[in-house]
């Protein structure tokens, strides 16, 4: 065997190796990006079954805010439909709006002391508000393994095998934060 074939062979092998090993990692990202949209999807559902309560809880004593009840549970259709889809644009912004109904009826809350002192209500407004840092918490592992995953699918030469192989990036999840000037005038006056 001439020196050239085995060097020629040589090449080859370590090029499937590399191959092998760039194929691994893309899979282990994939599959990373996959888990971290299921454990958002569970939370998405707990919150999903609980805002009926909080509604149904805020209904008995705020007879003049209907408009603002439905929107939330329009929102709360919104969510849910995208999330069956996938649509993850949708997802953001039926989240978007999910979020600001959701904040406006508990300031609207606040103008009703019997709810305010209702146990239910506080229950499930604690409860709301810790599946919500849930769901800001898991969406941050989503997107880090979305963008660790899209990096390594737009670095040469990884990206000559991700095509070859079709992988494709995936999407971040992004919700508008509404972003308000903080009032001085309340805080201090």
């Amino acid at each position: 065997m001439s020196l050239t074939l085995v060097i020629l062979l040589v090449a080859l092998a370590l090029l499937a190796i590399y191959a092998i090993a760039v194929y691994n990692a893309l899979v282990r990202l994939k599959h990373q990006v996959a888990k971290n949209w299921s454990n958002i999807d569970v939370v998405l559902k707990q919150r999903h079954d609980e805002l009926p309560k909080l509604v149904s809880v805020c209904r008995q004593y705020m007879r003049y805010e209907q408009e603002t009840l439905q929107r939330v549970v329009e929102a709360r259709g919104a969510v849910f439909a995208a999330r069956e889809r996938g649509d993850l644009r949708q997802l953001g912004t039926a989240e978007t709006a999910l979020r600001a109904g959701l904040g406006q009826l508990l300031a609207i809350a606040e103008s009703y002391p019997e709810l305010q002192a209702d146990r239910a209500f506080r229950d499930l407004g604690a409860r709301i508000t810790q599946l919500e840092d849930t769901i800001a918490d898991r969406r941050e592992l989503y997107n880090e393994s979305v963008n660790l995953l899209n990096v390594r699918l737009a670095q040469f030469p990884d990206l000559l095998i991700a095509r070859r192989l079709g992988f494709t990036p995936a999407s971040l999840l992004e919700f508008s934060e509404a972003r308000a000037d903080v009032d001085l005038d309340a805080l201090f006056g």
